[in-house]
């Protein structure tokens, strides 16, 4: 994605003719909270019942974490950002990512739709049963592995909006803000991870300044 001209307009460009489409493309951040949180919630209890150890507790919870920020970078460079080639990929790139860039400060639209993350945990959810569940036969890491990769979701999606609608000026939360800063409006190219560099490092997406 090339770099592109910010829309300064509060009034959020319309992406459908529907008003039914439309509606579902504005979201608050709260209603991720509301639906995300209970399910963090749910899989630590399904692992508490299922007389999961604290030690497969913790290391699964703080495994789904690190797998989080992974995905949130892969997410981000390979999906929002690929190289649309075609019309109907370009408005494809526009609907996922591109209108983001282009009005970065638009309140309803700085946190994933349900729309894109309910299909996506649930590919996600697939693919942990997949890996603990079936080849490995490590069915209690399942539930920990996935109440921690939705709680670094919760925690990516509030420090996006954070990132765009609150002043962060020490630490670390000074760091990633600045991070993502560069990103929209300097190297759209680079700097895709939100929650951590980690990833930009590891595979050289980092400027070298």
């Amino acid at each position: 994605m090339a770099k592109i001209k910010i829309n300064t307009s509060d009034e959020p460009i319309r992406l459908f003719k529907s008003d039914l489409l439309e509606f579902f493309t504005h979201i608050s951040p709260i209603a991720i909270l509301v639906i995300w949180l209970p399910v963090v919630g749910i899989f630590l209890f399904l692992s508490i019942t299922s007389n999961t150890s604290l030690s497969i507790l913790f290391a699964g919870f703080v495994l789904g974490l690190f797998f989080w920020t992974l995905a949130e970078y892969s997410l981000h460079r390979f999906v929002f950002h690929f190289p649309a080639k075609t019309p109907w990929q370009e408005r494809l790139s526009f609907l996922f990512h591109g209108i983001h860039h282009e009005q970065p400060r638009i309140k309803t639209r700085l946190v994933m739709p349900p729309a894109v993350s309910i299909p996506l945990a649930a590919v996600f959810f697939g693919l942990f049963y997949l890996f603990f569940g079936l080849i490995f036969s490590l069915q209690l890491w399942i539930s920990p592995v996935f109440s921690g990769f939705i709680f670094g979701y919760v925690i990516y999606d509030m420090l996006h909006y954070s990132t765009h609608h609150i002043s962060m000026k020490k630490g670390y939360l000074r760091l990633v803000r600045q991070q993502h800063m560069h990103h929209h409006f300097q190297t759209p190219n680079m700097r895709f991870g939100v929650t951590s560099p980690i990833w930009d490092y590891v595979f050289g997406t980092m400027p070298k300044e």
